[in-house]
């Protein structure tokens, strides 16, 4: 009851409602907050970038030379490791800004890591993070999960491709 009526020692910077408008203003952490379309452009445009340089890569082993087929399965599940990097990257920073919100207390620093502090958070806050957390960082939490789960369908089917021909 007290931390409502002190004013917040938080950092504004280190405010997690602040660390959830940080990441909607982020240019690579902004992919997934509007729909699965917006997510999947940047990360098949990622593919098709790494794509070529698998090709060459993998065109180095001399069973795949001799075979079209399999070099170009074989560079294409090779060429998912990126766009699932990218993943892996937007779901960790969207996963810590869900925990701040979800969070009744505030972890902060004041000058440096050595001086960390906690605050709690009035029931005002809780009750707004609790909302962004729910309907806004909880559906981008959703589409990163489909996207993962792309792209590890995407590697198993084509490692299954990979091994009929």
């Amino acid at each position: 009851m007290e931390s409502a009526l002190m004013p917040c020692p938080v950092p504004p910077d280190q405010r997690p409602l602040e660390e959830y408008q940080q990441l909607c203003r982020s240019w690579f952490f902004v992919w997934p907050h509007h729909d699965l379309a917006s997510l999947l452009r940047p990360l098949a445009v990622s593919w098709l970038l790494v794509f070529p340089l698998a090709v060459l890569v993998a065109s180095g082993s001399v069973p795949l030379r001799h075979d079209l087929p399999r070099l170009v399965i074989a560079a294409a599940v090779v060429a998912v490791l990126l766009p699932l990097l990218l993943l892996v990257r937007q779901w960790l920073g969207w996963s810590y800004v869900n925990r701040r919100l979800m969070s009744e207390r505030v972890e902060y620093e004041e000058s440096g890591w050595y001086d960390g502090q906690v605050w709690e958070k009035p029931l005002a806050w809780r009750q707004q993070d609790l909302l962004v957390a729910q309907h806004q960082v909880g559906p981008v939490l959703a589409r990163l999960r489909q996207g993962v789960g792309l792209a590890g369908a995407l590697m198993l089917l084509g490692a299954g491709l990979c091994q009929a021909f």
